[in-house]
């Protein structure tokens, strides 16, 4: 998949590497409950910290990265409850 980035998404100190790194080897990556187009992955960047990457597909192989920060406890909390991953380490 090709990736092309808002300026958004370099907001909370990540990388295109780091990004890069998550999305290509995701451990979470799922449409967003009520969204169309909003995907969240969780993946590791390339200091292996875990980090939510927030996209949207753009001609159905390109990814729209506007969002991308060290992944919350909240975040977390809500997949693991879901059941859908259990352990993130």
């Amino acid at each position: 998949m090709d990736l092309v980035y808002n300026p958004a998404a370099f907001r909370h100190g990540q990388t295109e590497k780091d990004i890069e790194a998550a999305m290509e080897s995701p451990i979470y990556d799922v449409l967003i409950t009520g969204h169309d187009n909003k995907y969240l992955l969780i993946g590791f960047n390339t200091h292996g910290n875990l980090i939510e990457v927030m996209y949207n597909l753009v001609d159905g192989n390109i990814a729209n990265v506007f969002h991308a920060m060290l992944c919350r406890n909240e975040v977390l909390r809500k997949v693991q409850q879901r059941g859908e991953y259990a352990d993130f380490n």
